[in-house]
């Protein structure tokens, strides 16, 4: 197969608003995975990245990054997958391939790491996302979908998912029941409370109001719930957490959460906020505490979560939408008003 003409949905400048767009993909390479996108999970960072708040956005823009297809086409040395399969690609299709992180199955953190959306290939052309008809990439950076997952409900995993399940893959087989907080309940945060139970931790929602509430103990399992701007319940708190997944995409006060770790407790930042968040140096050196962050997942890591999932029967809370509600999507997404990802139906859609 030659360059194939696709269509997508694309930002055209800082304003954010989506409109169609025809493009070209490559044609499929010796080590490439040519496939249909089926589905697309619909995430913050695309928000940031379209109205060109991180990573100075290139337009047009065709956002998409949770993306789950059918295989239609492979290159002559791909031997992992055959045609039909239902596969996943996620926030990077490309790294260097020989330096320390490659190499130690960490190639998200690779400084030549390729972005899905918003990066350059080593060819020199820039790539774009899963709100398109179809995508090549490079077989590394494909994972397969496990066949108790139907495609929606796997899309969300390939960030969000993900990037819970590395943070907190540390923590997994821990010989006693941690405390965990959850800072958050979006698209990361409703499977990051998920994965952790499963983990077998205790976990605590952390949320500004209880309006999520009923949902985080009822639907999703968590076993409390705290609302932060109470100040009598967040002082009852104190120093009761092993540690914080940080899921909040927007700037926040740090030393309000810092307060409820336990000495050694950890907050995982891995929410990407668009201004610096600050913190006292004494409300970690008092209590040994740490701040670290934690990036997607690597490409193993991403296969796990997948596996993970299917194995203990979780399921994703998701909204599917087609094209015409793609901008709609961002501006309640923007609201909080999504429980808890939408996911976009790219192949039920109209593009045009």
């Amino acid at each position: 197969m030659e360059e194939q003409c696709v269509t997508g949905w694309a930002a055209r400048d800082s304003s954010g608003i989506l409109s169609p767009y025809s493009f070209t993909i490559r044609k499929t390479g010796d080590e490439d995975v040519n496939l249909k996108v089926l589905y697309c999970g619909i995430d913050h960072t695309d928000l940031h990245q379209m109205r060109n708040e991180i990573h100075m956005s290139i337009y047009p823009l065709v956002p998409g990054h949770e993306i789950v297809g059918e295989v239609v086409e492979l290159g002559s040395a791909v031997k992992k997958f055959k045609l039909g399969d239902l596969v996943g690609v996620g926030c990077i299709v490309g790294s260097c391939g020989d330096c320390s992180a490659c190499m130690s199955n960490m190639e998200q953190y690779c400084r030549n790491r390729i972005f899905t959306t918003n990066g350059i290939h080593k060819d020199g052309k820039r790539t774009q996302g899963g709100f398109s008809t179809a995508m090549v990439v490079h077989q590394k950076f494909v994972v397969r979908i496990p066949d108790k997952l139907s495609p929606e409900q796997a899309a969300p995993l390939l960030c969000a998912g993900v990037t819970a399940y590395s943070a907190l893959r540390q923590f997994n087989d821990s010989d006693k029941i941690l405390k965990a907080g959850i800072l958050g309940l979006g698209g990361v945060g409703h499977v990051g409370v998920q994965i952790a139970k499963a983990m077998g931790h205790h976990v605590t929602v952390i949320s500004s109001s209880d309006k999520k509430k009923v949902e985080a103990l009822e639907h999703l399992g968590a076993d409390d719930f705290l609302v932060s701007s109470n100040a009598a319940e967040m002082e009852g708190a104190a120093e009761s957490l092993d540690y914080i997944l940080d899921t909040v995409p927007a700037v926040h006060p740090l030393q309000l959460y810092l307060s409820l770790l336990k000495v050694i407790g950890k907050l995982l930042l891995v929410g990407v906020a668009p201004k610096p968040l600050q913190f006292e140096s004494d409300d970690l050196i008092l209590g040994k505490k740490s701040i670290t962050g934690s990036f997607i997942g690597s490409m193993e890591e991403t296969q796990e979560i997948l596996e993970f999932w299917a194995e203990k029967g979780l399921k994703s809370m998701i909204e599917i939408v087609k094209a015409d509600y793609l901008n709609e999507a961002f501006k309640r997404m923007e609201k909080n008003d999504v429980r808890y990802r939408f996911v976009f139906d790219v192949a039920g859609s109209n593009l045009n």
